[in-house]
């Protein structure tokens, strides 16, 4: 892990019903970070969301995850996850 040399990708739009997920890395632990309207009241099912998704993709490295929420649904927060992790380990935005 190659803390000097950190990647980034990122998903998504500032669009009203959206979000914007940037996956930043290596870290030495997984941290969440989510800004936005609403995230003071759903900041637990948004983190178990992209934990869940994260998990789901066999992420075992350490990354850093920032969402800057527009009220997104959680399906779209975890397809936003998906693409930017994909993005980030250089596999594109299937």
């Amino acid at each position: 892990m190659d803390l000097n040399n950190p990647k980034t990708a990122q998903s998504g739009t500032l669009e009203s019903m959206d979000c914007v997920v940037t996956i930043t890395g290596p870290e030495k632990n997984r941290a969440i970070e989510i800004t936005g309207s609403a995230s003071a009241r759903f900041e637990t099912v948004m983190k178990k969301v992209i934990d869940e998704t994260l998990d789901g993709l066999g992420v075992s490295e350490p990354v850093r995850v920032h969402v800057q929420d527009n009220g997104a649904m959680d399906v779209v927060l975890g397809a936003r996850v998906e693409a930017a992790y994909r993005r980030y380990a250089g596999g594109g935005s299937r």
